[in-house]
């Protein structure tokens, strides 16, 4: 007995001590090199002269270093200065000789499809699955991606080494003793695990403005107050829904400037000053379009600061300590992103009267980089370090912030959304998009707000139908287009096929956004993206690599764009299709199905569009209404295809006020949509409504949409009064459930023929 004490007691303090709660702690430090452990599959390597290591943030590793750290290690020294440090993931090998680490004294085992890999900081990326890129300016053609995290090799290093840090809140110079800074993301083929270590070091993506996911007017004109009042009312004369209208340059005065570089052989580029000639009342103007419950942003080009035609130029000049004679004599001063003093003047001179106006948010369409590519004596990029201060300036009277930008690279997550750029219009350009748009959240490039139909030329209204088709399943359904007259992508002016194509295809946008706003959620909470390619989801299947003309848009709807020129009267195009997994995916639009693990030629006439729906599931939608990001969900539309025997899944619809910060604070709500199937039987339950929110509908009524199911017999209910018939618009089979209490658990049973 006391012999097996003993070795009890030997093998619990053997057992202790390779445990973080013994002699290492995280960051675990050996010299002049520390190793810090953020999650299973990311480490960050360090080397610094003197053992002075940085936990300041830099513009990638943005969270608090002492944080987000692993707790869940194990460390065991294996003698002769050399250690075993492993992971539920990871196992790590390393031998501390007071060199930086590389080749000779750092390995990491990791699995990989079952199989033992090595990874070392010195290996050579060769299967990267392609990220985002800053911008489609003036592109015509597919072009080659920057690098995302995800990768076929298992791992992947971001350098962050000699980027500056964030003192106080603003740049500094990184010391130069400080020699190794990577971050190391090594996660075999669990693509989802890699976007989440993302998360963990750089940030989360926020929460967006639900309106941001909406319907957005934009095109470059000179308009005119009565012209924007004549946009809301054909909107809405022709039943298309709106949510935003963009203010192109032509808000601010152009002519009056005679300093400052330009852009494109005009000074008046850069404005802030509004132009009264076009838009006579800026601020009655804004509260019109927000009568109708749209939303405004404006333009905003600033790289020639404050200049002396500007209206708000002295008031700038004086917060800057010009003396009046200097004032008098039309100084100027360059923009200048590296001093927080002109910053902070500048937001209130340039944006501060026309936000008070009511302006929503700006387009930061910032394209100046030749001229301006980093911040002043930093190693910063410009456009990385102005989404920052404009998003962080956005988030005024408690709203979230709200960003519209160039992509600026890894850490830009957190400044949502992006602008694509100036793109131009053909059938290669719009089936790059969809490639591009697929690949983008590898890099945590979530949502790209494109130019809808092209931004140069595309003249084309079948490929402009097409291009709207692809855009109701974009982050946001945004039009946009040259300034020339030949050129305005409102849909009810490109003839009447074109007309019904884009209704269906816009009247579909406005019915998902409960669906949309729901996958929001799960993207700021887990980092996978709204669009995805197929081998986040289906990453052990070889095809899922090879159909890069098909997205997953949430965890629900698989669509694949036409993105060729269709034949006949009816335009009719094909798409190819892979049907991943094991499941049952049903076509929105006439309900055939296919078995996943099969593959085939979708073709659709230009009314519809190759876009399945996963069986066995509850789709949130909602009624169609004209303005689809802020009407109250007070009838949820629930579109359910039959799934497996034995099935039993859940969709979470995700609710909040769409606007405040007060989702941080826990202020949303979450209900359970859940469909059991058992043989020919099926079962829906509507969970009560977990969690509260300012303005909260309180009661709704439910509908059922069943496309493919006929049901024997009664329909059972929990004491919620059933209706069972056609809906006169789809032809849809439907139940319909009169309005309940939100709190109140609703149960739907019936037998399916």
């Amino acid at each position: 007995m006391l012999k097996h004490l003993l070795l009890f007691i030997l093998f619990l303090g053997s057992h202790i001590s390779t445990y973080a709660s013994g002699d290492y702690s995280n960051p675990i430090v050996f010299g002049n090199n520390r190793i810090t452990l953020i999650t299973p599959t990311l480490f960050r390597l360090e080397y610094a002269e003197g053992a002075k290591f940085i936990d300041a943030p830099t513009m990638f590793a943005y969270n608090n270093r002492n944080e987000h750290v692993l707790q869940d290690f194990q460390v065991k020294d294996l003698g002769n200065n050399q250690y075993e440090i492993t992971t539920s993931e990871l196992r790590m090998v390393y031998h501390h000789d007071d060199f930086p680490f590389g080749l000779h004294n750092f390995q990491v085992y990791y699995k990989m499809n079952g199989k033992e890999k090595k990874f070392t900081n010195r290996n050579i990326q060769k299967q990267n699955l392609g990220g985002a890129i800053s911008t489609l300016d003036r592109v015509d053609k597919e072009i080659p991606l920057d690098e995302g995290l995800l990768s076929r090799d298992g791992w992947y290093i971001i350098d962050d080494e000699g980027n500056d840090l964030l003192i106080n809140g603003w740049l500094s110079q990184r010391p130069d003793n400080h020699v190794q800074d990577q971050y190391c993301f090594v996660y075999g083929n669990d693509y989802r695990a890699a976007l989440s270590s993302l998360g963990a070091v750089s940030g989360n993506t926020p929460m967006t403005r639900k309106y941001i996911h909406g319907v957005w007017y934009c095109r470059y004109w000179d308009y005119t107050s009565q012209d924007y009042i004549d946009l809301l009312n054909e909107y809405k004369k022709n039943d298309f829904p709106l949510d935003n209208i963009v203010f192109d340059m032509g808000w601010h005065t152009q002519k009056e400037a005679t300093t400052g570089t330009g852009h494109a052989s005009n000074r008046g580029w850069t404005g802030y000053t509004w132009n009264k000639k076009l838009i006579e009342d800026p601020a009655a103007l804004i509260k019109a379009i927000h009568d109708e419950h749209v939303t405004v942003s404006l333009n905003d080009h600033p790289h020639d600061g404050i200049r002396p035609h500007e209206s708000m130029y002295k008031e700038f000049m004086e917060s800057m300590g010009a003396t009046p004679q200097e004032i008098a004599n039309g100084k100027n001063i360059l923009f200048n992103l590296k001093d927080s003093v002109y910053m902070k003047n500048f937001f209130k001179a340039a944006h501060e009267e026309t936000e008070k106006m009511g302006v929503d948010f700006w387009w930061l369409d910032w394209q100046q980089n030749y001229l301006y590519n980093y911040v002043r004596g930093t190693h910063t990029k410009s456009l990385t370090w102005i989404n920052k201060l404009y998003f962080d300036q956005s988030k005024r009277n408690d709203k979230r912030g709200a960003g519209y930008s160039r992509w600026a690279g890894f850490g830009d997550q957190r400044y949502p959304i992006q602008f694509s750029g100036d793109a131009v219009a053909n059938w290669d350009m719009l089936a790059f998009e969809v490639k591009l748009t697929a690949t983008s959240g590898n890099a945590g490039c979530y949502y790209w707000a494109h130019d809808i139909g092209g931004f140069y030329g595309g003249e084309d209204p079948e490929m402009y139908a097409r291009w709207t088709q692809f855009g109701a399943l974009s982050a946001a359904l945004r039009i946009h287009s040259v300034k020339s007259a030949k050129l305005d992508r409102r849909p009810w002016l490109w003839g009447d096929m074109a007309l019904q194509s884009m209704k269906k295809a816009y009247h579909f946008r406005s019915q998902l956004m409960p669906y949309i706003y729901s996958s929001v959620w799960q993207t700021h909470q887990t980092m996978v993206p709204l669009n995805r390619a197929m081998y986040i989801d289906y990453n052990d299947d070889e095809r899922a690599y090879n159909n890069p003309q098909q997205f997953m848009y949430g965890d629900l709807l698989l669509v694949a764009p036409i993105t060729t020129a269709g034949k006949g009267d009816k335009k009719i195009a094909g798409q190819k299709v892979w049907f991943p997994g094991t499941d049952t995916w049903y076509d929105y639009f006439n309900g055939k199905a296919y078995q996943g693990g099969t593959e085939t030629t979708i073709e659709k006439d230009i009314d519809t569009f190759p876009l399945f729906v996963k069986g066995g599931y509850l789709l949130p939608l909602q009624p169609y209404t004209q303005r689809p990001a802020t009407t109250s969900l007070e009838t949820l539309i629930m579109r359910c295809y039959p799934g497996k025997d034995q099935c039993n899944n859940t969709y979470e619809l995700y609710e909040d006020d769409g606007i405040s910060q007060d989702y941080e604070k826990g202020k949303y709500a979450i209900t359970g949509l859940n469909y059991q199937q058992s043989g020919k039987r099926v079962k829906i339950t509507i969970a009560p409504t977990k969690g509260q929110y300012t303005g909260q509908v309180l009661q709704r009524s439910y509908i059922v949409e069943l496309p493919v199911t006929h049901i024997a017999g009664k329909v059972k209910t929990n004491g919620a009064k059933a209706t069972i018939g056609t809906d006169t618009t789809t032809g849809l089979n439907c139940i319909t459930i009169q309005k309940q209490p939100i709190n109140k658990e609703i149960t739907i049973e019936f037998t399916m023929k």
